[in-house]
């Protein structure tokens, strides 16, 4: 009987099979040669004290044990090509586990996505970056795989669902991610390796007879006695179907719009706006490990920090290790920042938003967009900034010192945002509270992190994209709109999950829920 075992080794036994057996091996209490196989299950690291540990969850297999390697199968997708069709509007990680649950539940998804394939995204991608043009349908938001496909890519949720969780990693997998994922504490893929995984994933749709249509934009739902009908595109082209999943993501204004102008019930929703701060990877090693040198058995440190600032939170947000800043506008006329790391975290710099939390009085100036004043209060912080910077996709950026001081920047060094950056004073860009608040934040963020607060550390402009500013509201138990019959708000624009596990995980909901009530 193989036995679980929970280790505290170094970083250096962790990464040295020879090592850790030997070690195993005196835990166990037998030589060695009679270790025949340790499995590791979950494997995190310990950087509370200055002697850092890494924490393992091992199955110990002794040579007489047989051992069988776990082969990770993707289910048995049925062919849907004549079964009832089910249109699914975006092909972010709602919209495209929503379709292979699906498709395993005998149903024929369309998915309908306003941007382009996995791989023609890029020269959208490209056109910002280095000519500040910003493709409204095909940008680092939309396009296939959504927004975490070319945004990052991490995996870790706060859903306390872990069956749920470990489907989707294994689905992943089966998809051709790293098995590491089932096993990292914060599993992560990388923005260079997700997208093939995003191509097998429609590949797989298309070959059980599901639909995907890119370069497809929704510009009406077809309504009638509050049930749905289908959905009309921008060519007048219309798809029929009586259910539809609404996976659109958080950036999709012009949804929001069209529900609130048909009168379609949405709410504003309270969201987190600032910066994406801007550290030397090495400074932020240093911090976190309490070393001059990480070494090569630990990688890039990552950081996690919340403070109550006036009864408010701020905290880090999307944190990316040896990761860069990318531009993520979705219109002409405003800047957004993000963060992404590569599969092997190696750039020089780490970034993360740094965010406050923002309450539905804050958009009371905006009261007569009535569900769209969070959207629009969102909107009119991207168009200041983008004029404060010179109307181009550069963004607003500051020392972080000579923000808490209110002070200007001399200079500006180069960043890891490819468009550029302006020297402008922060508090041009935000309300005076949450300038207030920020500069009151970095200062206690300093006292818990020390060195955290420098001005190698550099402050970019706006960070306002961490999730949806509505809710459109759903019954609980049916999962459908709580007005439309048939309507499946679903994942981050909808308000009901916050990135690509828990969108997943969402998606998969809808489309359980949807099999359900076709089965009554």
């Amino acid at each position: 009987m193989p036995q679980e075992l929970l280790l505290q080794v170094s970083p250096e036994i962790a990464a040295n099979e020879s090592l850790l057996y030997e070690y195993v091996a005196k835990s166990v209490r037998v030589s060695t040669k009679l270790v025949g196989k340790v499995v590791i299950l979950k494997r995190s690291i310990d950087a509370r004290q200055k002697a850092i540990k890494i924490n393992l969850k091992v199955l110990v297999y002794l040579i007489d044990e047989k051992y069988t390697e776990p082969k990770i199968e993707l289910p048995d997708y049925k062919n849907v090509s004549n079964a009832q069709e089910v249109i699914i509007v975006g092909a972010g990680p709602a919209g495209l586990f929503a379709a292979l649950q699906l498709i395993e539940l005998g149903l024929k998804p369309i998915v309908i996505e306003r941007g382009k394939d996995v791989r023609g995204r890029r020269r959208d991608l490209k056109a910002i970056n280095v000519d500040h043009i910003v493709n409204e349908d095909s940008n680092y938001c939309f396009g296939e795989g959504g927004a975490g496909t070319y945004s990052d890519g991490k995996l870790y949720t706060r859903s306390k669902k872990r069956g749920d969780v470990d489907r989707i990693l294994q689905l992943l997998v089966g998809f051709g991610a790293t098995p590491d994922i089932l096993v990292e504490a914060h599993p992560h893929i990388g923005t260079n390796k997700l997208p093939q995984i995003i191509q097998d994933i429609r590949e797989k749709i298309i070959e059980c007879g599901g639909q995907v249509l890119f370069e497809t934009r929704v510009t009406d739902f077809v309504v009638k006695n509050n049930e749905m009908q289908g959905i009309v595109t921008q060519n007048g082209d219309t798809i029929s179907a009586n259910k539809v999943i609404l996976a659109t993501g958080h950036s999709a204004r012009d949804i929001f719009e069209l529900l609130d102008r048909k009168k379609i019930l949405i709410e504003a929703k309270p969201f987190a706006l600032g910066v994406r701060a801007e550290h030397p990877q090495e400074l932020i090693d240093k911090i976190q490990y309490s070393c001059d040198f990480r070494g090569e058995h630990l990688p890039p440190a990552p950081y996690s920090i919340v403070k109550q600032v006036n009864g408010r939170g701020m905290y880090s947000f999307c944190m990316c290790p040896g990761g860069v800043i990318a531009p993520c506008a979705t219109s002409p006329g405003e800047v957004v920042t993000n963060g992404w790391s590569p599969s092997k975290r190696d750039q020089a710099t780490a970034n993360s938003g740094i965010v406050v939390e923002l309450k539905l009085e804050d958009f009371k100036p905006f009261a007569q967009f009535g569900a769209l004043a969070g959207m629009e209060f969102q909107k009119s912080i991207e168009q200041k900034a983008w004029h404060l910077a010179g109307e181009t996709q550069k963004v607003p950026a500051q020392r972080m010192v000579d923000f808490t001081q209110n002070k200007v920047s001399a200079s500006i060094p180069k960043t890891s945002y490819v468009p550029g950056t302006t020297s402008v004073e922060m508090g041009q860009v935000f309300p005076g509270f949450l300038t207030q608040i920020m500069r009151e934040g970095f200062t206690q963020f300093g006292k818990s992190m020390r060195g955290y607060m420098t001005n190698e550390a550099i402050l970019h402009a706006p960070e306002s994209r961490t999730s949806s500013p509505v809710r459109i509201p759903r019954d609980h138990e049916s999962l459908e709109h709580l007005q439309i019959k048939g309507l499946y708000p679903c994942g981050e624009g909808a308000g009901f999950a916050g990135g690509i596990i828990s969108a997943a995980i969402d998606g998969e909901k809808c489309a359980m829920k949807i099999a359900e009530s076709l089965l009554k």
